[in-house]
């Protein structure tokens, strides 16, 4: 017999959780840590708290809720994502993992199945990186991979601390973070991107993710009035920067599956009738490929130290913030996914995810896998981003095969 869950109860939770941190045109906004963000893990709680499921926190805000199996000492089943958001972000990224792994404990409730082992569902910290760096944060502390000392001194752009906000919450008297031992991850989330719509499928079977590595790139040069300065006596760094974003996108041209993003450019200081002094910028470089990546980050660093002869007037400092290593999911789960899939009905397509997940960190401490649903016309990070009722039950009902055949096993 093929379970199912209750996918008008998961639709209307999404739409509760929605009501946290509403923005213009549907969209939500709970950044990290912040008061939305926390209202929005108490409504979460409140509802686990009402069928009875186990919560444990842990001292970089990690949230695990836990429904027992026949034998408490069993490695238990891991399902979850994240509650945080971009600024202007949707109602479905990460929100659908979570509650979706809700709905799975929840239907394994009402129909009274005894599973063999423990289901768990995690609720990661700051997986977005909006308001603080690194992303994955949580899942990268709680893994081993992310230091906890360097995790809690990051600073968002008003100079507060991880620490301070995790003061705040009440979070500092948790257990240092640990995921400790679990038969596997499995983490549900919408596409993000336009092939299962593009090609009419419903599950997607992610096989791994891309390589990505952030860096901060400023270029100092000196301020001085619009007006009375001959452009050639200027130290303008917008010159520079003209060619540097060319850098960039020729580097994320290199071949089909390369991306590159420049998410964030700011002059300060800001005034249109002065020349800036210092331009601050970020760029995002992404390729399936370890190999190529690598190569793409050599390519952005000897471009900049060429503009840097071109322009000795302009320093120009490079900072690499951030590298996630391309990751590859367990075989057995993703051939485990598509069978679920192919049982219960749904198309499938075996796919690498574009955007990083906490799936990723997980993926070095245990056997992992990622399902997706399609997201209309591929749009995520912005409040037009919708998945239908239909898409997000497909997918849930997908996860809570997945969690039955492993959940229900032994040893």
């Amino acid at each position: 017999m093929q379970h199912r869950i209750d996918g008008e109860r998961l639709w209307a939770r999404l739409l509760a959780m929605a009501q946290i941190g509403p923005i213009p045109g549907d969209g939500s906004c709970r950044l990290t840590l912040s008061d939305d963000d926390e209202a929005g893990r108490a409504l979460l709680i409140s509802w686990c708290a009402a069928r009875g499921f186990a919560l444990r926190r842990d001292a970089i805000g990690n949230l695990f809720f836990r429904r027992q199996g026949r034998d408490a000492d069993a490695l238990p089943v891991l399902v979850g994502s994240h509650l945080d958001t971009q600024p202007t972000g949707g109602r479905f990224d990460g929100v659908l993992g979570v509650l979706a792994g809700l709905e799975v404990l929840e239907t394994l409730a009402d129909l009274d199945l005894e599973t063999e082992r423990p289901v768990d569902l995690c609720v990661w910290t700051n997986e977005e990186g909006s308001r603080f760096q690194p992303a994955m944060m949580g899942s990268g502390v709680a893994c081993g991979i992310l230091p906890f000392e360097q995790a809690l001194a990051a600073c968002d752009a008003g100079g507060v601390r991880v620490a301070d906000e995790l003061v705040r919450h009440g979070y500092e008297r948790e257990p240092v973070p640990d995921i400790g031992l679990a038969d596997c991850y499995v983490e549900l989330h919408i596409e993000q991107g336009p092939i299962l719509e593009n090609s009419g499928k419903t599950i997607g079977v992610v096989t791994g993710g891309q390589g990505i590595r952030w860096y901060e790139i400023s270029l100092h040069g000196e301020e001085t009035h619009a007006g009375p300065v001959p452009m050639a006596l200027r130290k303008d760094p917008v010159p520079m920067l003209a060619r540097l974003i060319d850098l960039v996108h020729d580097i994320g041209g290199r071949d089909p599956q390369a991306r590159c993003t420049i998410g964030q450019v700011r002059a300060v200081p800001g005034s249109i009738n002065v020349v800036p002094g210092r331009i601050e910028m970020t760029v995002d470089l992404r390729h399936p490929d370890e190999i190529e990546l690598e190569a793409m980050h050599h390519a952005l660093m000897r471009g900049c130290s060429d503009l840097s002869r071109n322009y000795p007037a302009i320093r120009l400092d490079v900072a690499p913030r951030w590298h996630s290593p391309v990751v590859r999911f367990d075989a057995n789960l993703a051939n485990l996914v598509r069978s679920c899939a192919e049982r219960l009905g749904f198309a499938a397509h075996d796919m690498v995810s574009g955007a990083g997940h906490d799936a990723f960190h997980l993926a070095r401490r245990m056997p992992t896998v990622m399902i997706f649903v399609p997201c209309r016309d591929g749009i995520s990070h912005n409040p037009q981003e919708y998945a239908s009722p239909q898409a997000v039950a497909a997918g849930a009902d997908v996860l809570l095969s997945v969690v039955l055949d492993r959940a229900m096993s032994r040893g």
